[in-house]
C-alpha cells in the first residue's frame, strides 16, 4: 500500500530536482531513519520553504540508496550531502507562478490539524512528514488542477 508524504526544503534543493526533470530526490542526513519507510509506489509533494507555497508531486520509482556524491547544494546547510535518494517520475510539474500557496490547505488537510490556525507553518517544520491519502488526493486534484488551467506556453 502506498505512502503519502510531504517534503519540506528550500528553493535551492527543489530547483535541482527540477533540473534533474523530477527524475531523483534527495534527503537530508538527518533524516536517516524515516526514509528508509519510503518505497517505491510512494508519492512525494514538495512544499517549498521562503515562498510556502505548495510545488509539484512526483511518485517514488525506486527504493532509498545512500550516496556521497555532492549534487543537491544549499547555501544554508553548505556541508549536506543530501545521502539519501530516490529515483522518481512526475506526477504534476508546475511552473513557479502556478505553485499553490500552503496556507489555505490549512483548513482543508487532516495532518495541519496538530498545529493551531496561527501558526500553520509548523506543520511544514521537518524535512519530511507522511501525510494521509486524504490530504495526498485534495493536493493533488489540485496540483493537476492548476497545470490544466495553466495559460499556454509560447
Amino acid at each position: 500500500m502506498p505512502k503519502y508524504w510531504m517534503v519540506t526544503q528550500g528553493p535551492e534543493i527543489f530547483g535541482k530536482t527540477r533540473e534533474l526533470g523530477f527524475a531523483r530526490h534527495a534527503f537530508k542526513s538527518t533524516r536517516s531513519k524515516m526514509v528508509y519507510r519510503i518505497e517505491a509506489g510512494d508519492a512525494l509533494v514538495f512544499y517549498v520553504t521562503g515562498k510556502k507555497q505548495i510545488a509539484g508531486a512526483v511518485r517514488v520509482t525506486s527504493g532509498i540508496v545512500e550516496e556521497s556524491t555532492r549534487i543537491w547544494r544549499s547555501s544554508k546547510k553548505p556541508d549536506e550531502l543530501y545521502p539519501f535518494r530516490v529515483d522518481t517520475e512526475p506526477l504534476v510539474e508546475l511552473d513557479e507562478e502556478q505553485w499553490l500557496d500552503a496556507e489555505p490547505y490549512h483548513d482543508r488537510m487532516e495532518w495541519t490539524q496538530r498545529w493551531p490556525r496561527e501558526h500553520w507553518t509548523l506543520a511544514y517544520q521537518g524535512n519530511l512528514r507522511e501525510i494521509p491519502e486524504g490530504d495526498f488526493e485534495v493536493l493533488l486534484a489540485d496540483l493537476q488542477e492548476a497545470a490544466r488551467t495553466a495559460p499556454a506556453k509560447a
